[in-house]
């Protein structure tokens, strides 16, 4: 009589069948984790700028808003009208094109010293994120599902 040694064909694809079905549950929740960790992350990034925008309207009056790339700079960062150092340079330059945690951020109008307004737009619609994010000098956070345009007449962020 001969022993058996290892497993045969039929117990492995049983374990292989059960960690699939495992695996095709946790999977999707897994990207959903991951796109409202991105959403928050935007969110939070979007707070950032309006402070950093408020900043920098009180410390330079005479130039008004500004654009992101002047609300960051390369460290180590001197503050100046042209680089005011609040935010960090990742943030300024959009993550050098690429965005942010799966979002793109840009300055929605163009900066003055009547206001600003900031877009938050997930680089991949329903992979990166579900929502766009918005923000004005109102310093209101809005939001547009399944959308990659926000402005200040969508829902704002509760």
């Amino acid at each position: 009589m001969r022993r058996q040694k290892g497993f045969s064909l039929i117990e492995l694809l049983i374990v292989v069948a059960i960690i699939l079905i495992i695996s095709a549950i946790a999977i999707p929740n897994l990207m959903r984790a991951r796109m409202s960790a991105n959403e928050s992350s935007a969110v939070g990034s979007l707070r950032t700028i309006n402070t950093a925008e408020i900043g920098y309207f009180t410390t330079y009056p005479a130039v008004g808003f500004t654009s992101l790339a002047s609300l960051g700079g390369a460290q180590p960062c001197t503050p100046t009208a042209a680089t005011g150092c609040y935010i960090d340079n990742f943030l300024a330059t959009n993550g050098g094109g690429n965005g942010k945690d799966g979002y793109s951020f840009t300055l929605q109008t163009a900066a003055s010293a009547a206001g600003y307004g900031t877009l938050a737009a997930p680089l991949t619609l329903n992979q990166t994120g579900t929502r766009a994010f918005c923000s004005d000098q109102t310093g209101v956070i809005y939001y547009n599902a399944g959308a990659a345009t926000c402005t200040n007449a969508n829902s704002p962020l509760q």
